[in-house]
């Protein structure tokens, strides 16, 4: 038998619609988040794909999660737009609330959008993307659970606390970067685990606050931040922007929130979107050159720009299929068929 399946990007995300709607979420909800899912196996980024669907059910099944929420932007001002999402999925609310994020971006320079009350699983380049390719550059966060130990400290107070940004391009897909402040996303710690393989020295500590390369010592410690105080800072500046400053949870809160109910974050999320027209002073074409003078030499010099290995695999995945493990399939279909 192979010991891989190729599907399309629709067999995906219909394979993830089923598993999702079968128990019980919203088909409102469970599109988007089966898109998010699908197009991240198609970028072989394996970590946010179909890997995340069965913890997605746990997620489902906590007892403030809102299977049909429905979640309706609500005008702060007019750079500001603020979206309850009503104990559902950030996704269904992203998207909504994009429809008013651009035009505000468009007529103000700048605009803003505090998702609240959202379960958040998957990656945010997605978002990003969907942003940038309105022309805006956009920047994204969100707090997680204290699973992370700040500089100095081995006790978790800290969340994975990704930061994602995106900038239009022409004729290129957009710059984008999404990383966790944490040393590794938790989803790889995890994965390592699984595949019974050893991580990094320096990515977590075990629960008596010592080195150690075994995942499993590290879920069950602390995760810690990437580059030492400087990561615990900007993790530090995540908790606060997406969090207080827009009446959100810290992870602290979050993880208090879960109930060790095993579930994905319950946070708010802080999207920002500028327009380059707007602010670049009507110099639009010397302000394009200027940005991709500074792509080209970064390249030039033979460095890779973040995100160039996901757009490889999104062309491989869009001419060759997207190739999902024998194993990984075969218990998603079981998940489909229960």
């Amino acid at each position: 038998m192979c010991d891989e399946v190729v599907l399309s990007l629709e067999e995906v995300i219909d394979l993830s619609m089923k598993v999702l709607t079968l128990n019980g979420l919203s088909h409102a909800q469970a599109q988007p988040l089966a898109r998010a899912m699908a197009l991240a196996e198609r970028d072989d980024c394996r970590s946010h794909g179909l890997q995340r669907l069965p913890g997605c059910l746990d997620t489902i099944s906590h007892p403030r999660f809102n299977r049909n929420a429905d979640p309706k932007p609500e005008e702060v001002s007019a750079a500001v737009t603020r979206i309850d999402a009503d104990f559902g999925y950030s996704l269904l609310a992203f998207e909504r609330g994009l429809e008013v994020l651009v035009p505000k971006a468009k007529a103000m320079g700048v605009s803003i959008l505090a998702i609240n009350n959202c379960f958040h699983s998957t990656a945010l380049w997605p978002e990003v993307e969907a942003i940038t390719a309105h022309g805006l550059a956009a920047l994204i966060m969100n707090p997680s659970h204290s699973w992370v130990a700040p500089a100095g400290g081995s006790t978790p107070v800290l969340g994975t606390n990704p930061i994602a940004f995106g900038w239009p391009r022409k004729d290129h897909p957009p710059y984008v970067f999404d990383f966790a402040t944490s040393a590794a996303a938790r989803a790889e710690i995890a994965r390592h685990r699984k595949e019974n393989q050893p991580i990094p020295m320096g990515w977590g500590v075990d629960s008596e606050g010592r080195p150690t390369t075994d995942p499993a010592a590290v879920l069950s410690g602390a995760m810690l931040t990437f580059g030492g105080h400087k990561g615990s800072a900007l993790a530090t500046m995540v908790e606060l922007l997406a969090g207080p400053l827009i009446g959100g949870l810290t992870s602290m809160q979050s993880m208090a929130f879960d109930a060790d109910a095993k579930a994905a974050p319950c946070h708010a999320e802080l999207v920002i979107a500028f327009d380059p027209a707007l602010l670049g002073g009507g110099n639009i074409e010397s302000n394009h050159e200027a940005a991709e003078a500074l792509f080209a030499a970064i390249a030039g010099q033979g460095a890779r720009l973040p995100s160039e290995r996901r757009f490889l695999a999104r062309q491989r995945s869009e001419s060759e299929g997207i190739k999902v493990s024998r194993e990984l399939y075969d218990r998603i279909v079981l998940l489909a068929n229960a």
